[in-house]
């Protein structure tokens, strides 16, 4: 009998790694099909003498896969740990207890242990928005974005105008939907995540057995399911455990393998959470859509989680500053916000990788469906900011990673910095930190800030006077009777404590040793 039950779960293991491989063959016929179909009329085999013996192929194929799963599901139903994992699953269902998921994550059976991490789906709801009593009114996708002002005309040329435009709407709509999405948001390609799943499942077992990391399902406004993953370290000694930094993963990054690992080596409490497609999260990764996740993650922080917005960092690496910027501009008394190899707007980085003769196409497509504008929502936000530009970063650059000066990252400083001290920042500070920015190492950033004898106590004494005298919110006008000299200083004073050089490329984790809390006055 153990020998017969020993035999069917072998062979329940091998049947359930056929399908998964049955799956990865079906996802790519499907993203290549056009191409197949295509391919087959040219060589004559659509039509009824050939389609009738390919119907019976496809037939034989449907008999043969009914049959692999009835034999999966006899084999899962006589082995006993199977049974058991139901068992919790069904109870997890009833009582929604953390110690539940834990069983069912570390489950041995290879198939129960697969399930559990790839059929999030199946597990009942941690918190839903209309959980939350006092809500901010939604627009008609969910949360409010930040949106640029629409241009006025008159109601016959702006009906004449829509007409016009209509197919260029249509073909931007068609664009964004289908490969634009998947080239901005990799991540989110069943292929992808297929050949991912054993790192990633790695990486969840990692958080949970080392770290107690407790797993929760989060449901947004708009519906979408967000798969987040927290980690309390509140009850150990160190006093940045009372701390929770809110990771945001780039475009094909995972909490499971991705940004979490950097503060948890420093010791904070730490809440990641995967994009809408990404890993267990349900949706499609647009703007909106992403937004209406970080408005869910954060309030579970604050409702569920018990921190308050005083408690909370914002991380973001890469194209997860668009969510952090846009939580920094919706929930302003957050403590701070770091974002690691980000960009001030997508619209140069898209420029960049399309053809020079689809720029207005792609100007349309990005601005109405895919407006990833960091450098106005980060403008929004009052508190400190810390901005880490990777030196040698190969994919946020215009022309190339030994162009330091084509990083977008620098475009996102000189914007913040503009905004917060315009007084400052004229044209003279510009060019002094335009200068800085040029710096690739740390002796060539030395010899700029040495060159033009920069005081930082000077400095200091002059913000500080500033803010206790006349302002606490930005902008601010301290420069406004200095001299060139002085707005010089003031400006690579302010550059060097809003931004930090890494030398590394883009994808390179970043060591806890470079995280810092940003710059407070």
């Amino acid at each position: 009998m153990a020998l017969g039950r020993c035999f069917i779960k072998c062979f329940c293991i091998i049947i359930f790694f056929f399908v998964l491989q049955a799956s990865a063959l079906w996802s790519l016929s499907y993203y290549t099909s056009p191409l197949l179909v295509f391919y087959l009329y040219r060589k004559g085999y659509i039509c009824s003498s050939k389609l009738v013996p390919v119907g019976q192929y496809v037939g034989t194929l449907l008999i043969v896969l009914v049959g692999v799963a009835c034999l999966r599901g006899i084999g899962r139903w006589t082995n006993p740990e199977y049974i058991q994992f139901i068992t919790i699953l069904e109870e997890t269902k009833r009582n929604n207890r953390s110690e539940n998921k834990v069983h069912g994550l570390n489950w041995g059976f290879a198939d129960c242990r697969i399930y559990w991490a790839n059929r999030a789906s199946v597990w009942p709801v941690d918190f839903n928005w209309s959980d939350v009593s006092s809500r901010k009114e939604l627009t008609k996708g969910g949360v409010s974005l930040l949106k640029s002002e629409p241009k006025h005309r008159g109601a016959a040329d702006s009906l004449l105008s829509s007409v016009r435009k209509l197919p260029c709407q249509l073909v931007s709509y068609l664009i964004a939907h289908s490969f634009g999405r998947r080239m901005l948001y990799p991540g989110s390609v069943c292929l992808l995540q297929k050949a991912m799943r054993p790192m990633l499942q790695q990486g969840q077992a990692r958080l949970v057995e080392e770290f107690d990391g407790e797993r929760a399902k989060l449901v947004a406004c708009d519906g979408n399911e967000i798969d987040t993953m927290f980690v309390d370290r509140r009850m150990g000694a160190g006093e940045q455990g009372h701390t929770l930094v809110i990771c945001c993963e780039g475009n094909a990054g995972f909490y499971e393998v991705g940004c979490m690992n950097t503060p948890l080596e420093g010791g904070y409490s730490v809440l990641g959470w995967n994009h809408p497609g990404f890993g267990g999260s349900t949706g499609v990764p647009f703007p909106q859509n992403e937004a209406n996740a970080m408005d869910v993650v954060v309030q579970y922080a604050i409702h569920r989680l018990g921190f308050k917005l005083d408690d909370i960092i914002i991380y973001a690496w890469s194209i997860g500053g668009f969510t952090a910027t846009w939580a920094a501009m919706s929930y302003p008394d957050i403590r701070a916000l770091v974002l690691d190899a980000s960009f001030d707007d997508l619209l140069p980085l898209a420029l960049k990788v399309m053809p020079e003769s689809w720029r207005s196409l792609v100007t349309r497509t990005v601005r109405q469906y895919m407006n990833l504008n960091n450098a106005d929502q980060l403008c929004k936000y009052q508190g400190p900011v810390l901005l880490i530009r990777r030196t040698k970063d190969e994919i946020i650059t215009t022309s190339g990673p030994e162009d330091i000066m084509s990083n977008r990252g620098n475009d996102l400083l000189l914007r913040l910095l503009q905004f917060r001290y315009p007084k400052v920042m004229t044209e003279d500070g510009i060019r002094a930190v335009r200068e800085w920015l040029g710096a690739g190492t740390n002796i060539e950033e030395a010899s700029v800030y040495s060159r033009y004898e920069v005081d930082d106590d000077w400095c200091t004494s002059v913000l500080q006077s500033y803010q206790t005298d006349l302002a606490t919110e930005f902008p601010w006008s301290v420069g406004e009777d200095m001299t060139s000299e002085g707005r010089r200083q003031l400006a690579l004073f302010l550059a060097r404590k809003y931004m930090r050089n890494f030398d590394t490329t883009h994808c390179t984790p970043l060591p806890y040793a470079e995280f810092h809390s940003p710059w407070r006055l």
